[in-house]
This record gives structure tokens, sequence and C-alpha cells, in this order.
């Protein structure tokens, strides 16, 4: 960060004065091992590498510290986005529902090509404006949550102001990170996808899809740095996607565990708070089986302000997670616990 000195990668010029020697006392036999040093914890985490349980717990506790701006603004962002995208469905439910509603035993397939040609265009459009929403939301939440745990690890305060301030100049780099890292795995994921479609053999098929999601997760582990890189390192494009490899080389098993991890954890919490909304809406419809019961508007908007909830919870989570994995990677392969001390006012010794 520009203010906060420490997160400069080993390629970069420090401008932090080295590590001063500590004076040796007294003859040094090598039959009594020196008292280890004391853990410092300026901050959500301690200065040194971490464990998966450190990573958990410094995540959390960097949302409550910080609740106002993590979990205040992961709301009002993901109310933004899950209420325009409501407003943006609302206008095809009509349409969705007559499709839902077709008898594939009595229709015919002209009717069905008939219905799905009127209302696949609008459907697309009403997809692609959610889908921008998200990523937009996404992509502020993640960089600017970025910036609050990077004040976090080091204890220091930041409001609202002082974070936007300083995530501004990368929210465009970012932006253009989220979409060529997700050109990337939709590459991959088409490629895979159209070979076992064209292949027209169920084995090949079955190896396509194993080998593009097994691809698929690899480029998502390892490009998985990327905007803690970008936004904190204050580095281009290309190389925060060279140095998120670089941290994940060599530990893509454990980058990978922690990950699954904390998305294991976001998936039990969406659950939590998401499934009693959709329950709600079921019984709004009368707990309906007829599919169509539940593009009612009263289904959505429970669904809608489930999603909200959840949001305002598992992404700041998600965000705080990958941040703190970035800087424990370079506790581990940079030895950056002895940068942030000094930065953090430890003199590093």
């Amino acid at each position: 960060m520009s203010e906060t000195p420490g997160w400069s990668s080993p390629d970069q010029p420090s401008n932090q004065p080295p590590p001063q020697q500590q004076p040796q006392h007294g003859p040094q036999y090598g039959y009594t091992m020196p008292p280890p040093p004391p853990t410092i914890k300026p901050g959500v985490i301690p200065l040194r590498p971490l464990g998966l349980g450190e990573i958990i717990d410094g995540a959390i506790t960097t949302m409550r510290r910080h609740p106002k701006i993590l979990i205040g603004g992961a709301a009002v962002v993901a109310a933004i986005t899950q209420i325009v995208s409501l407003v943006v469905q609302l206008p095809f439910l009509s349409a969705l529902t007559d499709v839902a509603a077709i008898d594939p035993n009595t229709a015919t397939p002209e009717q069905v090509l008939d219905q799905f040609a009127a209302t696949v265009p609008s459907a697309i459009v009403g997809t692609g404006v959610e889908a921008l929403l998200v990523l937009l939301g996404t992509v502020f939440l993640s960089g600017f949550i970025t910036v609050v745990a990077g004040h976090a690890v080091l204890g220091r305060p930041v409001t609202f102001a002082q974070a936007w301030e300083e995530f501004k100049p990368r929210l465009l780099p970012l932006l253009g990170a989220t979409l060529l890292y997700g050109l990337m795995i939709g590459v991959v994921i088409f490629a895979f996808v159209a070979l076992a479609v064209v292949s027209q053999s169920v084995p090949v098929f079955i190896l396509a899809t194993i080998a593009g999601v097994v691809i698929a997760i690899g480029l998502w582990v390892v490009f998985s740095l990327v905007t803690p890189a970008l936004v904190l390192e204050r580095c281009g494009v290309g190389t925060a996607f060279g140095r998120s490899r670089k941290l994940v080389n060599g530990a893509w098993w454990r980058t990978f565990g922690i990950l699954l991890v904390a998305a294991l954890i976001t998936g039990v919490i969406n659950s939590i708070v998401v499934v009693p909304f959709q329950l709600m809406g079921m019984a709004a419809t009368g707990f309906s089986t007829d599919p169509a019961a539940t593009l009612n508007v009263i289904y959505l908007v429970l669904v809608t302000i489930g999603a909200i909830i959840a949001s305002t919870i598992t992404l700041p989570f998600s965000s705080a997670v990958t941040v703190l994995v970035y800087v424990d990677r370079r506790m581990r392969a940079e030895g950056m616990d002895i940068e942030l001390q000094r930065a953090a006012g430890h003199g590093g010794s």
C-alpha cells in the first residue's frame, strides 16, 4: 500500500533501513539454546508463518475489528447488486413462467422452439446484466477488503475514506485482472466441453470433463493471490499474475487446502442463511412442485433477501482469508515477517 511500508515484493526497492544486528554478550559455548523470540502480534495475526486455524481466526477477527467498513460495505454492495439483479429479472418472469409451464408430453417441438426463441434473448440480456453487476461488486469488495485487511495485519486503524483512497488507483487494474482470470478459466472449460461434445464418445466425454475441471481448479489455486499482490504491492496486472504463481509454487496443495476449507465454511454459512428464506418462499407458493411456482415475485424477493444477508457475511470472510494466505506465503517464502515487524514498529528483532 502506498502509505504502508512492508508490502513491496523482493524485486522492488525498499526504503526501509537494514535490520540492526543484535550485540552478542558473553561466550558462546553452544550448549544452551537461546530462548525463542516473543511472538509479535500487532494486529489480527502473529507476524510469523501461520497455521490454518490462525488464518481462519484472523479473517474473523478482521471482520470483528472493522465491522462498519467490511460488513457495512459488503451489505451495501450486496444489496445494490442483488436488488438491481432482481429488478432486471422481473420483466422476464412471465416469459420464463411460460417456458417452465411447457408440458413436454403434449407440446410440439415447434411450440417449444418458438417459446424458447421468444424467451432466450431477453434472458441472456438479463443474465449478462446480472453477471456484470456481480462482477463489479465482487471486484470492488475484494480489493477494498484487501486494503483493510492489510492495515489489520499491522494493527493500524483505517477509515472508509482512507481505504478507498488507497484502493481507488487499483480498481481498474483489478477489474482487468479479474476479467483476464475469468477469460482463462472460461477458455479452458469451453475447450474441454467442446472436445467432449464433438467426440460423441462417453469415455472421452468423461475424461475431458474431468480434465477440464482439474485444470480449472489448478488455475484457480495458482492465481488465487492475484488480488492481494496487485492491490498491496501496487504492481501491474501481468506482474500480479506472476507474483501469485511464484508464491503458490511449491505450496499448491497447502494453498488449495486452505482455500477449500474457506470455501466449505462459506458454503455452510450461505446454506444456513439462504435455505430458510427459500423455505419461506416455497411456503408462500404452497410448496408447489410446479417449476413455474418458483418464478413468482414473492419467492424471488425472499431469496434475494437471503442472498444479501449471506453475501454480507461470506464475501468479507473469503476475501480476508485470501489476503492472509498471501501474507502467510510471503512470510514463508520471502521472510516478510521481518519486514512487517519493522513496519509495525518492532524493529524486526
